[in-house]
């Protein structure tokens, strides 16, 4: 007999995961890092930021008006008007079933995690990848208002990036060059933030408190002493998350 290769069960993807310590981490967390909050995309904020279904609707609109009027400047009857925007239903219904369909399995495969120490991303529908962005990593965190929700904007430093394919739509949009990172469609998007921002500040507060290191230097040598206190790669406020321009 043929083997077969194992099926995906896109409606059940605990199953991907079910090596994972604690859902949405890879791993258990280390001594002194906890858990703050976890959560997801809002379904229908992600339909409508995401997925335009806003637009996806006015466009069949206009075509509906457009269909309409053109039937009637042909002469054609009333009812032939109605049969012909009647056979445009199946395709708007079709197109608003898909992108329906896949902001649900996004939102459904998608885990944000927010320790004391880093952002964790488990992100994808077939293919998951986590993203681990800690927070000695970030050069700013921001939040805007996006309806009943809102989206958490991060900004990275260093010279690594992410492909934007492999974080859309959790990414900022528009900023392909140096990708920005989003919790994207967020009910909670304000308390998410506020808890963000403290969390920034603590660590912030922490590293700070750690006494310099000590630096040895060989009196054999003829060479200056070595600075202990590197200057500050990046200046922030660590405890301030403001509005991010749309």
């Amino acid at each position: 007999m043929r083997a077969t290769a194992p099926l995906v069960n896109l409606l059940a993807p605990a199953h991907e995961h079910e090596f994972e310590a604690t859902p949405g981490l890879p791993e258990a967390l280390p001594d002194g890092e906890q858990v703050l909050w976890q959560g997801a995309p809002d379904v229908r904020l992600l339909l409508r930021q995401a997925m335009h279904l806003d637009l996806v609707a006015g466009y069949f609109a206009l075509l509906l008006v457009w269909r309409a009027g053109s039937s009637w400047a042909d002469g054609q009857s009333l009812g032939q008007i109605l049969s012909a925007l009647a056979g445009m239903l199946p395709l708007m219904l079709l197109a608003g079933a898909l992108l329906t369909g896949m902001a649900w399995l996004i939102a459904r495969t998608t885990v944000y995690t927010l320790t004391n120490r880093r952002v964790v991303m488990r992100v994808g529908v077939v293919l998951s990848i986590t993203f681990n962005l800690p927070f000695a990593q970030m050069l700013s965190a921001g939040w805007r208002p996006r309806g009943r929700g809102g989206d958490i904007v991060l900004s990275l430093a260093g010279k690594d990036r992410i492909a934007y394919l492999h974080l859309w739509p959790h990414a900022r949009p528009w900023h392909l060059n140096r990708t920005q990172p989003m919790l994207r469609a967020l009910r909670e998007a304000p308390a998410v933030a506020a808890l963000l921002a403290q969390a920034l500040k603590d660590a912030e507060a922490a590293r700070r408190a750690l006494p310099a290191r000590a630096v040895v230097v060989d009196p054999t040598r003829q060479e200056a002493p070595v600075d202990p206190a590197p200057p500050e790669t990046a200046s922030r406020d660590p405890g301030a998350i403001g509005a991010v321009p749309a």
